[in-house]
């Protein structure tokens, strides 16, 4: 049978960890074990299992505790991420997914959440909340654009005549200034900047920072991860100006045009979100499916699975009280509110 094991943050097996994720069909840039680092900057304690037979590692699991008197006590895989899960053969999943039940009722948290991308044949609560949305990438700039709808499209001209400007590199000030206030906008609470930092320290040149500028001044930004020939434009956003320059539609189509051209990308990941949200409907509009995300529970202590989703009832006074907070508040405050929002 399987051994399994833990990583430990310096493990001597991380790269076997990474290589293992590679080779995976479902690896993702969230399986990888630097997310362990991050985690732990966090302060979230990480339990990074792994699989063995005859020494050599055949399924991985990343997971993570988030504890908090506000949202609860859970073990995630993977925090903060949009997928995780196990990885290898389906008996091997199995066998993971039954260590992390074990491990989970030793912590006593509330529940367990894996976070798949696919349907798995186990018997874990299953619960679809959000929807993911992926398309190739066309050969050039023009091809790219030929195969956003028609009414997106249209958009990403307008945006081309704003005399809109960006610039590629990991810079990270600018980037922050103009996230923080686009979260801040829709009432979420913002990372610390040093949050992006361990970030870009951790990943290196698989991160990179995309920014639009309009007279000198960052209208829209966006922190892009790189990760077996795809781009994820993971956090991104525009001050209260980029609707009317259309700058966001600009960022991400010009960001699309560079995976393509300059990093050898053929896919591209917009990310995930809430059925029939804004986001949602943003997305489908570029003519990308939807595609929904079975992410998986087993209760542990809670009688019932968690509603942390920003359109629950009792969260509204809070995001219509954090929208009118100036941005300096929002940035002292939101980072000690947001590491447990995983």
């Amino acid at each position: 049978m399987y051994q399994v094991s833990s990583l430990a943050l310096d493990d001597k097996r991380n790269a076997e960890w990474d290589n293992f994720v590679k080779s995976s069909p479902d690896g993702s840039f969230f399986h990888l074990a630097g997310w362990q680092h991050v985690l732990a900057d966090l302060g979230h304690q990480g339990f990074y299992l792994y699989a063995t037979a005859e020494q050599e590692i055949v399924g991985v699991l990343p997971l993570a505790r988030v504890k908090s008197r506000l949202f609860g006590d859970a073990l995630v895989s993977t925090p903060f991420c949009v997928y995780g899960g196990a990885l290898g053969s389906d008996e091997v999943k199995r066998h993971l997914e039954q260590s992390a039940i074990t491990l989970a009722a030793e912590l006593a948290v509330d529940y367990l959440e894996l976070r798949y991308q696919h349907p798995q044949h186990n018997q874990l609560t299953t619960r679809i909340q959000h929807a993911t949305f992926q398309c190739p990438l066309a050969e050039d700039d023009a091809a790219i654009l030929a195969n956003v709808k028609k009414k997106q499209r249209a958009v990403i001209r307008q945006s081309l005549n704003q005399q809109l400007s960006y610039t590629l590199d990991s810079a990270i000030d600018d980037f922050y200034k103009t996230y923080s206030e686009s979260v801040r906008n829709l009432g979420t609470p913002v990372f610390s900047k040093s949050y992006f930092q361990t970030l870009q320290t951790v990943f290196g040149n698989k991160t990179e920072i995309l920014t639009v500028r309009k007279d000198g001044k960052p209208v829209s930004s966006v922190l892009s991860f790189y990760f077996k020939d795809q781009v994820l434009p993971y956090y991104g956003g525009g001050i209260s100006q980029a609707r009317e320059l259309k700058s966001n539609d600009f960022m991400y189509y010009q960001l699309m045009c560079h995976a393509r051209a300059d990093k050898g990308c053929n896919s591209y990941d917009f990310g995930r979100s809430k059925l029939e949200s804004g986001a949602y409907s943003y997305k489908k509009h570029w003519g990308m499916v939807a595609v929904d995300l079975p992410y998986q529970y087993q209760l542990i202590n809670a009688s019932a699975l968690p509603n942390l989703s920003p359109n629950n009832p009792k969260y509204q006074l809070f995001i219509k009280l954090w929208q009118k907070l100036p941005l300096g508040v929002s940035q002292w405050l939101g980072p000690k509110i947001s590491r447990y929002l995983g």
